[in-house]
C-alpha cells in the first residue's frame, strides 16, 4: 500500500491549537504525494475556505470536518460526506457555539446523533477521555467510566451505522499501548471497523516549539508550567506515507479504511450554491420587475420625466446583466435598507464601485451619476467574472447600529449573521504573548512592544538598541518564535459590518457562533473567505464623516434655522477652495492628513472633479507607480500632457495622460488591446494580486503584442504595462474617490463658513479622523473660535454652541462632560435630571442633589468644571472628599471648619490638570505658558516656521501629534508637530530615524534641527538631528496618533 489519509488534521484555526495554516498542510499533503486531507478543527470551520482554495489550486482533494466537543469532556471527528452532511455539522456546531460563552462550544451525544445524517463519525483518539493522562491531555474532563461507553456508544451505532469508525491513534507516547488495547476491544465488542490516524497539530516537526508556545498562551501559564499539557513529542506532524505505513505495519486494515473513508466524502465548498433571500412582493411581482419598477421611478427623480437617451440604454444593459446573473434580489435589499435609513433619518451613502452602476444610482443607494462621469460599469459586475457584487454603504457611525438590528429584524437570526473579522498576531502582540509564554517579564517586553510597529517582523536590532541581547538563548527563542507566529489567527472578532444574508437558513452553510456584542452574532468566515466562495456580502459601515455632517447639519437647524444637506450645499465655492488650496483641512474628511495637507497647495484644486483626483492621487498605487510627479508637472504647466497613442487620449485626458484611476486602466485595456469588459476586469483582479501570485505576466504578452498591432510603438506598449503593474494592489477607484469627495466638499464647505457649528459636531463625533481632540480645540481656536471649559452649570454631555459676539461666527464652543475621564454617561443624566429643575447654587449643592460618588466628584473638580461656581481645583478636591462624608453621615453636626489655603494653579499647572483629566485644554496650548523661554533659546513658533526661506537651517521644538510610516517610502518617517502657532511637518529619513530611534518614537515633546524645504506653498523640516528640549517644566499632552 503506497498511500493513506490524514483524517485528523487541525489548522492553526483550531485557535492556540494547531501550529501551522490551512495552506501550510495542504501544501505538505500535496508534497508528500497524498490525495486527500481532511481539515477537522476544533469546533469550526474557519479554516476550511483557505484549504479549499489551496486544494483547488494544486488537485488535492479536501474533506471538511470537525472535532467536535461533547459537554462530557470528550470529542469526536465528524466529516461531512455530502451536502447535507455538511449542513448538519454547521448546524451541530452553531448549537455548541450559540449557547456557550464567547471562544466555548459543547454539545450533548443526543444532539451529536440527530445531526448524523451525511456524517461519517471518527470516535477515539486521546480526547476520548478513557485516560486522561495519556499524550498531553489537557484535562477538559475526568475519566468516563464504561457504563457511560457503553450508553454513547449504542447511540453512536444507532445514529451512524456503518459510518462509524473507531479511531486508533498513534504518537510513539508511553501510555499509549494500554489505551489502544482497551479501545480494540471496545470496537470489537460493538462491531466497529477501526482505522489508523494521527492528530495532526503541524505540518513538519520543526513546528513542534511553536505548538508548546501556543499551549502555554492557551493556557495562560509558562512553557515551564505547563507540564502534561504539553504534547510529549513532535509525533504530531503530518506523516509521509512510507512513516505512517511503518507507524501501523501491524495493522495495514486500518490504514486501508482511511482510503475508503476518503471515498465515501464527496462534498465540497464548491457545492455551496447561493442564492440572495428572495421576498414577497406586490402583485405576485418577480423580483426582476420589482427591481425594474423601483429603478425607473428613482430614474425619473433624478433625471425627470424624459429619461436621457444615454441614461436608458445604460439603465437597460445593467438591467439586463442583473437580470441573467439573478442579482436583483441582492439591489433591492440594499434599496431597502437605504429606505428605512432614509425614513428614519439616518445619513447614508453607498461607496466603491457601487457608484459605478446607474441602476444604484436611481436606487438612491450612491449619490454619483456615473452616466455623467462616464464611470465603466464592468468595474462593478460583469458577465464574465459572473462574481457577486459588492455594494459598500457607509452609514453615520453614531446609528449605524439601529440598521443592523433591523437587518437582523427583517431576516431573522438564522438568515442574517454578520462576517467576522480574524484577528491576527502582529510583531507587538506576538512579542507579549510569546515573551510571557517563555517567562520573561512583562515589564521588558512591554519595553521593547513600544518600539515594534505592528506590521513588521521582530527585528533583532531592537532588541539590541534596547540592551538586550538577541543572541542570547532565551532571545534568541524569542525572535524566532514571535516572527513565527506572525500572522496567525489569535481569536474571532467581528467585521466592521459585513453581513452573511441567505435564502436559507446561513447555519447551512457555515457554523454562527455569538460575537462579544450582546445581539450580535458572526460566522466563521472573513470578507476573503466569503469572497472566495463566490457569496454575496452587504456591507453596513460606520462612518464617522456622516455622523458628523448629520451633527453640524442639525446644529445649523437648531441654531441658526438653516436647512442644509449634502444635496443643498452649494456648488463651486470659491471661498472653500481657497481654503482648502492652502492645506487648512484640520478635519476635512479625506483631505486632512498631512500628506494630503502638503498636496493640496501643489494640486490646487478648484473643483469638484479636482477634490476626486486629490484623493486619489495621495495613495500608494500613484506614489509607488511614479504617477504623481508627471501629474502635477502637467498641471502646473511645466510639462506637457502626453499620450502612448491618439485613441488612448479619450480615456486619460482628464487626468492629463496620467492613468489615476483602476476604471482607466480598464478601459485602456480595452481600448488599446482589444480586452473584453470582462477580461479588463480580470486585469484589474490580477493587478491587485500580482505581488502575490505573478498573474500580471499572463497579460504582458496579450498587451503588448495588441497594441502593437494597432500602432502603438513597443517601448509606449512596454511603458504602458509597467505603468498598469505599478498600481499594484493600491489603485483606487474612480467611482470610489468620487463618493469620498462628495463628504470632503461638504464638511470643507462647513468648515469654511460655519466654523463653529463644523468645529462642534467634529468634537461630538469623536472618536474619527486623524487628529486629537486637543488639536481640534486648538484649530478652533485659531480660527477665532471662543471654546469654552467644561462647567458643571452650563456644559451637557455633547459639546454645545453658546452665543457669543466675541466668537467667529457668533457662537463659541462649550466642551461636554464627555471629555472627562472617569465621568459615565449615566452620571452626565444624574446631573442633568437635577440641574433641569433649577441650576446650582453651590459645589455643596451640587454635591447633595446629583448623589455622585467621590471618584465621579474628583474627576470632575480636576477637570475644573466647579470653576463656574467659584470652587479653583485644589480647594474642590478638598471639599469634595469632605461633603461626601457629610453626606453620608446619617448624623448631622454642625461643625466649622477651616478650609486650608491653597496656592492657585500656575497657568502651566492648569494646562497640565487639563490634558490629564480631559485631554484637552480649552484654556491654552501647553506650550503657550513656555513660549517665553523657547523664545530666549532661538526656538521659533510654528508660524514663524511658515514665513522662512527655502534652505534655512533651523531649531524647533513642538509636541507630536501624529508620526507616519508610510510602506511607500522606504522607510522615511514623517511627523507633526504642534504648537499654540500651527503645525510644522517633520521629515525623519531613514538612517535619521535609527540613529535617534527612541527619541522618534517615544518623546511627546521633541526638538529637531535641520533643513527647510520651501516650495509651492508647502513647508517640510527634513530632520538632522533629534534632542529633547530643555525647559525647566516638562509640557502634558495628547497622545500621538501613528499611522503605518
Amino acid at each position: 500500500m503506497s498511500s493513506y489519509i490524514p483524517l485528523w488534521c487541525k489548522s492553526n484555526f483550531s485557535f492556540l491549537e494547531g501550529a501551522s495554516h490551512p495552506d501550510e498542510l495542504v501544501d505538505e499533503a500535496f508534497r508528500q504525494g497524498l490525495p486527500v486531507l481532511a481539515l477537522t478543527d476544533r469546533d469550526g470551520v474557519y479554516g476550511a475556505v483557505r484549504a479549499h482554495v489551496k486544494a483547488r489550486e494544486v488537485g488535492l482533494k479536501l474533506i471538511i470536518g470537525s472535532e467536535i466537543s461533547i459537554d462530557d469532556g470528550s470529542t469526536i471527528v465528524l466529516l461531512a460526506q455530502d451536502r447535507g452532511g455538511y449542513a448538519n455539522l454547521c448546524r451541530l456546531i452553531t448549537k455548541g457555539r450559540r449557547r456557550s460563552e464567547k471562544g466555548q462550544s459543547a454539545v450533548g451525544w443526543e444532539e451529536v446523533c440527530a445531526h448524523a445524517v451525511g456524517v461519517i463519525a471518527l470516535w477515539g483518539g486521546v480526547e476520548t477521555n478513557l485516560d486522561s493522562r495519556v499524550c498531553g491531555n489537557d484535562g477538559r474532563g475526568g475519566r468516563i467510566g464504561e457504563t457511560h461507553l457503553d450508553k454513547v456508544n449504542s447511540k453512536l451505532c444507532d445514529a451512524f451505522g456503518d459510518r462509524l469508525y473507531g479511531m486508533i491513534a498513534r504518537h510513539r507516547c508511553e501510555e499509549e499501548e494500554a489505551l489502544e488495547r482497551n479501545w480494540r476491544e471496545r470496537m470489537k465488542r460493538f462491531d466497529i471497523p477501526s482505522i489508523a490516524a494521527n492528530e495532526v497539530l503541524y505540518h513538519s516537526p520543526s513546528r513542534r516549539r511553536l505548538q508548546d508556545v501556543l499551549t502555554a498562551i492557551r493556557h495562560g501559564v509558562p512553557v515551564a508550567s505547563c507540564g502534561r499539557k504539553l504534547k510529549p513529542n513532535a509525533e504530531f506532524a503530518l506523516k509521509p506515507p512510507y512513516a505512517f505505513a511503518r507507524l501501523f505495519a501491524d495493522d495495514p486494515a486500518a490504514i486501508e479504511r482511511t482510503l475508503e473513508i476518503a471515498e465515501r466524502c464527496n462534498f465540497s465548498l464548491a457545492e455551496i450554491h447561493y442564492r440572495y433571500p428572495s421576498e414577497q412582493l406586490p402583485g405576485g411581482m418577480t423580483s426582476a420587475e420589482w427591481l425594474r419598477r423601483q429603478v425607473f421611478h428613482g430614474a425619473r427623480g433624478r433625471y425627470g420625466e424624459h429619461l436621457p437617451e444615454t441614461v436608458a440604454a445604460q439603465l437597460e444593459k445593467e438591467l439586463e446583466i442583473i437580470e441573467a446573473l439573478d442579482y436583483p434580489g441582492y439591489f433591492l435589499t440594499m434599496w431597502e435598507i437605504v429606505e428605512f435609513c432614509r425614513a428614519n433619518g439616518i445619513l447614508c451613502q453607498g461607496r466603491g464601485s457601487a457608484a459605478n452602476s446607474v441602476v444604484c444610482y436611481c436606487l438612491g443607494i450612491t449619490a454619483i451619476d456615473p452616466v455623467r462621469m462616464d464611470l465603466l460599469f464592468e468595474r462593478f459586475i460583469s458577465m464574465e467574472r459572473a462574481e457577486p457584487p459588492d455594494i459598500d454603504l457607509d452609514i453615520q457611525h453614531g446609528r449605524r447600529e439601529e440598521v443592523i438590528q433591523h437587518v437582523y429584524q427583517k431576516y431573522g437570526r438564522d438568515r442574517a449573521a454578520m462576517v467576522a473579522n480574524v484577528v491576527r498576531y502582529r510583531s507587538r502582540s506576538a512579542l507579549r504573548d510569546v515573551g510571557k509564554a517563555l517567562g520573561i517579564s512583562e515589564t521588558a517586553l512591554d519595553r521593547v512592544a513600544k518600539f515594534l510597529s505592528s506590521y513588521e517582523n521582530v527585528r533583532p536590532e531592537v532588541l539590541a538598541e534596547l540592551g538586550v541581547d538577541p543572541t542570547t538563548g532565551l532571545h534568541e527563542h524569542l525572535l524566532q518564535l514571535s516572527n513565527e507566529i506572525l500572522d496567525f489567527p489569535r481569536h474571532l472578532s467581528i467585521h466592521p459590518g459585513g453581513f452573511l444574508l441567505g435564502h436559507e437558513p446561513v447555519h447551512d452553510m457555515v457554523p454562527i457562533e455569538n460575537a462579544t456584542m450582546a445581539e450580535r452574532t458572526v460566522i466563521q468566515w472573513d470578507k476573503e473567505d466569503v469572497e472566495a466562495l463566490g457569496l454575496f456580502k452587504v456591507d453596513l459601515l460606520g462612518l464617522g464623516g456622516l455622523t458628523q455632517l448629520d451633527l453640524c447639519f442639525k446644529l445649523l437647524r437648531e441654531q441658526r434655522g438653516v436647512e442644509l444637506s449634502m444635496a443643498t450645499i452649494p456648488a463651486r465655492d470659491e471661498a472653500t477652495f481657497d481654503m482648502i488650496c492652502k492645506g487648512d483641512t484640520v478635519g476635512v474628511f479625506q483631505i486632512e492628513s498631512r500628506a494630503q495637507m502638503a498636496m493640496l497647495p501643489r494640486l490646487r484644486p478648484r473643483n469638484f472633479y479636482d477634490l476626486v483626483i486629490e484623493i486619489s492621487i495621495v495613495r500608494p498605487g500613484p506614489i509607488t507607480g511614479g504617477m504623481v510627479h508627471p501629474y502635477l508637472r502637467r498641471r502646473q504647466g511645466k510639462e506637457t500632457a502626453a499620450y502612448p497613442h491618439p485613441s488612448l487620449e479619450p480615456v486619460l485626458e482628464k487626468t492629463l495622460g496620467v492613468p489615476l484611476f483602476q476604471e482607466q486602466v480598464m478601459r485602456l485595456a480595452m481600448i488599446a488591446a482589444d480586452y473584453t469588459p470582462g477580461e479588463a476586469d480580470q486585469l484589474r483582479r490580477d493587478m491587485a494580486a500580482w505581488h502575490r501570485t505573478g498573474r500580471m505576466e499572463r497579460h504582458r504578452e496579450r498587451l503588448i503584442t495588441r497594441m502593437q498591432a494597432k500602432g502603438i510603438a513597443a517601448e509606449f506598449a512596454e511603458r504602458v504595462f509597467e505603468q498598469i503593474r505599478g498600481f499594484g494592489e493600491y489603485g483606487f477607484p474612480e467611482s470610489h474617490a468620487a463618493s469620498f469627495a462628495l463628504i470632503a466638499y461638504a464638511t470643507a464647505w462647513l468648515k469654511c463658513h460655519y466654523h463653529a457649528e463644523y468645529s462642534c459636531s467634529l468634537l461630538n463625533a469623536q472618536p474619527m479622523g486623524f487628529y486629537t481632540p486637543a488639536t481640534i480645540v486648538e484649530d478652533a481656536k485659531r480660527h477665532r473660535v471662543t471654546v469654552r471649559s467644561i462647567d458643571v452649570q452650563a456644559s451637557d454631555w455633547d459639546c454645545t454652541l453658546e452665543c457669543c459676539g466675541e466668537s467667529a461666527g457668533g457662537f463659541a464652543v462649550r466642551m461636554g462632560l464627555r471629555y472627562v475621564k472617569g465621568l459615565g454617561e449615566g452620571n452626565w443624566q444624574r446631573v442633568e435630571a437635577v440641574r433641569r429643575v433649577r441650576p446650582f447654587v453651590s459645589l455643596a449643592d451640587f454635591v447633595r442633589r446629583t448623589g455622585l460618588d467621590e471618584g465621579s466628584l474628583c474627576a470632575l473638580a480636576e477637570a475644573g468644571a466647579f470653576d463656574g461656581l467659584g470652587v479653583a481645583r485644589r480647594n474642590a478636591l478638598w471639599d469634595v472628599r469632605r461633603l461626601v462624608q457629610a453626606r453620608e453621615q446619617s448624623l448631622t453636626m454642625s461643625v466649622e471648619e477651616v478650609n486650608p489655603d491653597f496656592a492657585p494653579l500656575t497657568n502651566f499647572e492648569e494646562v497640565g490638570w487639563d490634558y490629564r483629566r480631559t485631554a484637552h485644554s480649552a484654556r491654552r496650548h501647553p506650550l503657550e505658558p513656555l513660549r517665553g523661554d523657547l523664545n530666549r533659546q532661538g526656538l521659533p513658533d510654528a508660524g514663524t516656521v511658515a514665513t522662512m526661506r527655502n534652505g534655512e537651517k533651523i531649531h524647533y521644538a513642538g509636541l507630536v501629534i501624529c508620526r507616519q510610516r508610510p510602506g511607500t517610502a522606504a522607510g522615511v518617517v514623517f511627523m507633526t508637530l504642534e504648537d499654540e502657532t500651527g503645525f510644522v511637518n517633520v521629515v525623519v529619513w531613514e538612517s535619521v530615524f535609527q540613529r535617534y530611534a527612541v527619541l522618534a518614537k517615544t518623546v511627546s515633546f521633541l526638538g529637531i534641527s535641520g533643513k527647510l524645504q520651501a516650495e509651492d506653498g508647502v513647508v517640510h523640516l527634513v530632520a538632522e538631528r533629534l534632542w529633547e528640549p530643555r525647559v525647566e517644566l516638562q509640557p502634558t499632552s495628547a497622545r500621538s496618533r501613528d499611522f503605518h
